[in-house]
């Protein structure tokens, strides 16, 4: 029997009016569940956004990431325009730390939105290309620099602890993702090993996959 996959839908209009209406939502939703319908996916939670393509702001997306998180799913729109068009945004969103599926794009999870933000790193290099070619005309027209600060210190320490850092932020997201569910199931089971209980049935896994222990959960609840 195949594995089922968990995923969270995000549905976007650009009005109030569309998503008072619903115009454009329904059909979203269609969209997305009749490409998981027949596959092993298993949706655990919807989030719909009224907001325009063009604001980064999006408390509804954010939700859907978070979710995601908690439960190892896949981020699921029906058109890749459903989650934004400006590429910076794309990037965060790649480096959020989720699988995204796109229904008209399926590929879109990884090679399209790494395509278009090496799009925007393109762009930043030719903007530092012309920065660099403009110092060193001013230089040549007798314009005194500033001198750089020696770095080889400053990036070889950075290098070495780089690692150390991204591994620490994720699971101190990941925490902080989790920590709301955590302290809520154990108001209801009172003890540790209940909680652990609960939550590995509720199938939220834990910080490296498995079944949740009484020592997991204080470990969330205490912040560390």
């Amino acid at each position: 029997m195949d594995q089922v996959r968990k995923c969270v839908s995000y549905l976007r209009v650009s009005t109030t009016r569309q998503g008072e209406s619903g115009l454009g939502i329904e059909a979203q939703r269609n969209s997305v569940e009749g490409f998981l319908r027949g596959d092993s996916w298993k949706i655990v939670g919807e989030y719909v956004e009224v907001e325009s393509g063009k604001n980064n702001h999006r408390p509804e997306l954010q939700k859907a990431i978070t979710t995601c998180r908690i439960h190892n799913a896949t981020l699921v729109v029906a058109r890749l325009d459903r989650l934004a068009r400006n590429a910076h945004f794309l990037l965060g969103l790649k480096e959020a730390g989720i699988d995204i599926l796109c229904v008209d794009m399926p590929s879109a999870n990884a090679l399209t939105i790494g395509i278009m933000a090496m799009v925007a790193q393109e762009e930043a290099r030719l903007i530092s290309a012309r920065t660099k070619a403009a110092l060193q005309m001013a230089k040549q027209r007798g314009v005194k620099l500033g001198s750089p600060r020696p770095m080889t210190q400053m990036t070889q320490q950075l290098g070495v602890v780089r690692s150390g850092h991204v591994r620490r932020a994720k699971a101190q997201r990941w925490m902080s993702d989790v920590r709301p569910t955590v302290e809520q199931a154990m108001n209801t089971c009172k003890s540790l090993r209940s909680t652990a209980r609960a939550l590995s049935e509720a199938g939220i896994p834990a910080r490296r996959g498995g079944v949740w222990t009484a020592t997991q959960v204080s470990r969330v609840l205490k912040g560390f």
